[in-house]
């Protein structure tokens, strides 16, 4: 895929922009295995289905090593595996495997001794690094599903710019009383009402500077909030395709009933919701702020421009208060984006987003675009 409107990819510059890292600095790389030993001798890189992981030791690991910790007077460059979680945010295990197949604790012997932490997994792990990021004092950046596309476009760009642009429009959107959204699906016409309470916006840009302890999620480039409320309806696409009406009530999913596929599928959310009802709360809403190619990876294609998502379940890396505490059963303390866009639910059309702001409704986006009043803020 030819993307002439990107710098190729450069780890310094990236580094740079996102960390203004101060000489001395301790940097590591995490990667996620459905059995970390496979990280002794680098045996994962022998397994093709292990792409996220060969990114992080081909364009990460050995570039960093390569001359980029000397360029930026960064000191450390070790690698360190992880099990995988098997979901989106969920806490991290603490056990660690070294290529040279020493074992470590990540609590121990890595959050407190790196300054700057670069996790690149197949699972989100931004909730949770978030939280021992304010724990133990570093700075990181999740760049969970990166290849080929999102390496030569959203970790290209300049941040400082991604920075500015997604500012006008944090700016643009702030202070909402509510929020309405319309999907379109065939004949219907669903409607979720998503409160924002005038809370301030807040927004994911890429930069996390050595004042506070934070953790950026890359790509970036989105404005979101955390509801504090909601009602209505709006359709889901699940894995397999299947669809299902989603009822929203009080800020959660409270049912699921059946639109097209398979009934087991609803049957088994439907369940979940009655198991542990805080599966269904409501914690995020977010607009993409970048124009970007469509990369196949939500973690990218959630930050295009026109683009919007929801997201269930764990908050507080986005300054809500649904902790992993909360949840019946430990597995379920997921944060899990639903995006919609026309290459992620081309059944399901976005055709109106709605925000009362300063006793009028303003339109923000209509079919997946930007609308004027979004338009006139980027300028």
């Amino acid at each position: 895929m030819d993307l002439p409107h990107f710098p190729p990819f450069c780890l310094a510059r990236l580094l740079r922009n996102t960390f203004r890292p101060r000489q001395g600095e301790r940097v590591c790389i995490l990667i996620d295995l459905p059995d970390p030993d496979l990280a002794k001798g680098w045996a994962f890189l022998d397994n093709e289905g292990f792409s996220i992981q060969r990114h992080a030791h081909d364009s990460f690991y050995n570039v960093l090593h390569g001359g980029v910790m000397a360029e930026l007077g960064l000191t450390g460059g070790e690698f360190f595996a992880y099990e995988e979680t098997g979901g989106s945010n969920l806490d991290l295990p603490d056990r660690a495997v070294a290529p040279d197949g020493t074992e470590r604790s990540l609590e121990r012997d890595v959050y407190p001794n790196y300054d700057i932490i670069l996790c690149i997994s197949t699972h989100s792990a931004t909730a949770p690094l978030t939280a021992l990021a304010k724990r133990h004092g570093f700075r990181g950046a999740t760049l969970h599903g990166v290849n080929d596309i999102i390496l030569r476009s959203g970790l290209a760009v300049d941040y400082n710019e991604v920075s500015l642009v997604t500012e006008r429009l944090r700016l643009a959107l702030t202070r909402a009383d509510w929020f309405e959204i319309d999907f379109k699906l065939g004949d219907d016409t669903h409607t979720l009402r998503l409160e924002c309470s005038q809370g301030e916006a807040q927004k994911s840009h890429g930069i996390c500077l050595a004042d506070e302890p934070d953790v950026a999620n890359l790509p970036a480039g989105e404005v979101y909030f955390v509801p504090t409320g909601g009602n209505g309806a709006f359709p889901m696409q699940y894995a397999d395709g299947t669809l299902g009406l989603q009822q929203v009530t009080g800020g959660s999913i409270t049912r699921v009933t059946l639109i097209r596929g398979d009934q087991a599928v609803i049957d088994a959310h439907n369940a979940k919701l009655a198991d542990d009802p805080v599966t269904g709360e409501l914690g995020e809403l977010g607009f993409g702020t970048q124009v970007l190619p469509v990369s196949g990876r939500d973690i990218q294609d959630e930050k295009i421009l026109g683009t919007m998502h929801v997201a269930t379940g764990r908050s507080d890396h986005l300054g809500g208060d649904l902790t992993p505490d909360k949840f019946a059963k430990a597995q379920n303390a997921t944060h899990d984006d639903i995006l919609f866009s026309p290459s992620k639910t081309p059944d399901i059309t976005v055709s109106e987003v709605r925000m009362q702001r300063d006793g009028g409704s303003i339109v923000v986006l209509e079919n997946y675009k930007p609308a004027e009043h979004l338009l006139r803020a980027i300028g």
